[in-house]
């Protein structure tokens, strides 16, 4: 069953995002209004180190009120390359410079709601360039090591979606199932 979007009109925007309103037509020919947001595409990056260990950041979400580790991550910025957006956004989070990054992965974490897609991108080297500008955002950056990942996301400890998914996928493309390594 498809829905076909009517028509739609913004509600409230700013620099990056709207909230807009569509006039949906389910399959039956009923309609109903459905809210959702429009979001620019964010970019996300880390590096996995030659000891197949991650740059992660602890960070508190006060939306959710909650802890947990996730990629450096942000907005692009209007006419910015994704790739470029993912690496500034992990120098100034983290103050690592990527070498050669990696797409990863594209996600829609919230597509019933919001046209964000987050792209992933992951580098097999860095190099520390000095403090984050942008410490605000996280209580630390750390190196964790890829075997633990299974088990901090199993515990919660890693809470965003997107930030599971990425972690996960490196940990079988550098691990496979063998986390011994």
């Amino acid at each position: 069953m498809q829905w076909t979007k009517q028509n739609e009109r913004t509600v409230y925007e700013n620099r990056w995002f709207s909230v807009n309103l569509a006039d949906v037509g389910l399959p039956d020919g009923r309609h109903l209004d459905h809210f959702l947001i429009r979001l620019r595409p964010v970019a996300v990056a880390t590096v996995v180190n030659r000891a197949n260990e991650v740059l992660l950041l602890w960070r508190h979400r006060f939306i959710t009120d909650s802890w947990g580790w996730e990629l450096a991550a942000g907005v692009v910025e209007d006419g910015e390359d994704i790739a470029v957006a993912a690496a500034r956004e992990l120098e100034e989070e983290t103050g690592w410079r990527p070498g050669p990054l990696h797409h990863l992965m594209s996600v829609e974490p919230a597509n019933g709601l919001t046209d964000a897609r987050h792209h992933i991108y992951w580098s097999q080297e860095g190099r520390y360039v000095g403090h984050p500008v942008d410490d605000f955002e996280s209580d630390r950056r750390e190196w964790v090591p890829l075997k633990l990942v299974p088990d901090m996301v199993a515990r919660g400890e890693v809470p965003a979606a997107n930030m599971a998914a990425a972690l996960l996928l490196l940990h079988h493309l550098r691990l496979g199932h063998d986390t011994a390594r």
